[in-house]
């Protein structure tokens, strides 16, 4: 997934209006002119993400500073690594340090965590791939779904144009699942039309009714199996809803096609970075 630059300017312009829309008082005790140099450190173990964001909060701050990175978005880092060097006016980088150690801590978090799924599910060999949702924090879904890409996850839809994704309220307006799904189809013959399961009666309508791909809904593993049994290949299928780190590997078997995972997403835990400058 890539993120145009009009994005990327957008939730920069955004985050720094929150800091200095209204100035910066201790910026402004740095002398005019003073220069600084520095670097970042990460304090643990990680994926990083976020070069472009961070980037953008100094060009939008002051052009002239200078930033060199010694790692690309979706590398590793070790504990206590180095992996940028900047130098620039003291008072502009003071005054988008934390804005801009916002972006990549918060962005590296979630590509980190989706690593840690994608790796559990490469070594299990089953083809899972890991699928991201939609519950992003408001305005920075580009943002999150580029770094959920990054630690090696699927995207899936990230607005609500690019698929059909029926869901129980959904199918309670329209008077039933097979209705809403004939109502999809007349609407579009060629968008990817899923649709959300509780039961396996309702696998069953889904594939009776002609559904590209079926999401089980907080079903258990042995409700999966038994889904599989059913499903005989029809529809693709992703697993969703009560699926974390510690249960994994429970979902993971032949046959289930995705995994959808939102805490990837929702239930953040940036990353461990410093910025110091040199004496």
């Amino acid at each position: 997934m890539r993120v145009s630059k009009l994005v990327v300017r957008e939730d920069v312009r955004r985050a720094l209006h929150e800091d200095i829309a209204a100035g910066d008082i201790t910026a402004g005790l740095i002398p005019d002119g003073h220069m600084a140099s520095g670097h970042l450190i990460c304090r643990e173990q990680a994926i990083f993400c976020g070069r472009d964001w961070f980037e953008e909060v100094f060009q939008q701050l002051d052009p002239s500073i200078s930033i060199d990175w010694e790692v690309k978005d979706g590398d590793f880092l070790q504990s206590e690594q180095v992996f940028c060097r900047f130098s620039g006016p003291a008072s502009a980088l003071l005054q988008g340090e934390r804005t801009a150690l916002n972006f990549i801590q918060m962005l590296s978090g979630v590509a980190t965590a989706a690593r840690r799924y994608v790796d559990v599910l490469d070594a299990l060999g089953t083809g899972v791939r890991l699928l991201d949702t939609r519950k992003t924090l408001p305005g920075l879904r580009a943002a999150q779904k580029y770094a959920t890409a990054c630690g090696g996850c699927v995207n899936h839809r990230i607005t609500l144009a690019e698929c059909f994704l029926v869901k129980e309220n959904h199918i309670q307006a329209c008077g039933s699942l097979t209705k809403t799904i004939e109502t999809a189809r007349r609407q579009s013959s060629y968008a990817k039309l899923e649709v959300e399961v509780e039961t396996m009666d309702e696998l069953r309508e889904a594939i009776q009714a002609g559904a590209d791909m079926a999401l089980l809904d907080n079903f258990t593993p042995a409700m999966v199996r038994e889904a599989l049994t059913i499903n005989q290949g029809a529809l693709l299928l992703e697993v969703s809803g009560g699926v974390n780190a510690g249960n994994l590997a429970d979902y993971a078997m032949v046959g289930v096609d995705f995994i959808s995972v939102g805490s990837l997403t929702k239930d953040l835990k940036a990353v461990d970075f410093s910025m110091r400058f040199s004496q």
